[in-house]
């Protein structure tokens, strides 16, 4: 491991620097699919197709953080389709899981995608027990050309840049590693990584609504890991780049660097260089509720 990061700060993928003014959550639909597209830096797409959805979930990776920071300032996290689009859109800001495929799955249907919300049991490190019920949200997303159905997901932190083809039980090969669906009890799906679980799929639909006790466990048990630690995170065009409190580590093409940082200017500046989040103050772990 190499101690000090590239010196380079390039500006997220896509991001711009101002907000579009058609954001509001009054402006017609159209404008707020239009300015989500801005904000990932994506063009509308011709027709709802696999290759649209490939190219949507990919600009999200690499533009909107994967981050818990609303929890460790302070700040309400609100499941409804408006206001999670706003923190994304609006205020530039990224999420965990409920929040970035929520607001993905709201931007996927307007722009005429099938998309259905699934709950998931995240398997513990090393592939150990499973967690709770609503531990996460993916999406199966269903396409105008007849592919799929596909699992996209935004909101697993590092996982796979493309959307896997749910009924295929064999290897699927993607930049972030090789991927497969089991079966599991009761008809879920275990998803597997480079022969290690990920999370264990429900396919019965859900409702955003029912993600509630799951994101209320994850932002205050002293449980869950998003308590304990501070975490931003996005992909990169030769890897990826992660803020974990005061220590950045930037990965580039497989060599991993890190360095740790004292100064709050540099810290509030890591987080705007790298994710184009313009902080107040450096968030800074809360103890949880108990």
């Amino acid at each position: 491991m190499n101690e000090e990061p590239p010196q380079s700060c390039p500006a997220p993928n896509g991001a711009t620097t101002t907000a579009p003014a058609a954001d509001s959550p009054a402006a017609p639909a159209t404008a707020r699919v239009d300015a989500y597209l801005e904000r990932i830096g994506a063009t509308r797409p011709v027709r709802p197709d696999a290759k649209a959805l490939r190219e949507l979930q990919l600009r999200h990776l690499m533009t909107v953080p994967f981050e818990n920071l609303s929890i460790h300032l302070g700040q309400d996290i609100v499941l409804d389709e408006e206001k999670l689009i706003d923190k994304i859109v609006t205020d530039r800001r990224g999420g965990f899981c409920y929040e970035l495929n929520g607001a993905f799955a709201a931007l996927l249907r307007g722009l005429g995608f099938r998309v259905t919300l699934l709950q998931a049991r995240v398997f513990g490190g090393g592939g150990g027990e499973l967690g709770i019920p609503y531990d996460h949200m993916a999406l199966r997303v269903d396409t105008e050309d007849g592919t799929g159905p596909w699992l996209a997901d935004v909101g697993f932190g590092d996982h796979a840049l493309r959307p896997l083809a749910l009924d295929v039980r064999t290897d699927q090969d993607d930049p972030c590693g090789r991927f497969r669906f089991g079966g599991a009890p009761e008809g879920d799906l275990d998803l597997w990584r480079d022969d290690t679980p990920q999370f264990r799929l429900d396919l019965r639909p859900r409702a955003l609504s029912e993600f509630r006790v799951g994101s209320w466990f994850h932002r205050t048990s002293p449980d869950s890991h998003f308590t304990r630690s501070l975490i931003c995170s996005r992909r990169t065009e030769d890897g990826r780049v992660t803020l974990r409190g005061r220590t950045l580590i930037t990965t580039v093409r497989g060599e991993r660097y890190t360095s740790e940082m004292a100064a709050d200017s540099d810290v509030l500046g890591a987080y705007r260089c790298h994710f184009g989040l313009d902080l107040d103050r450096v968030p800074e772990v809360r103890k949880p509720l108990t």
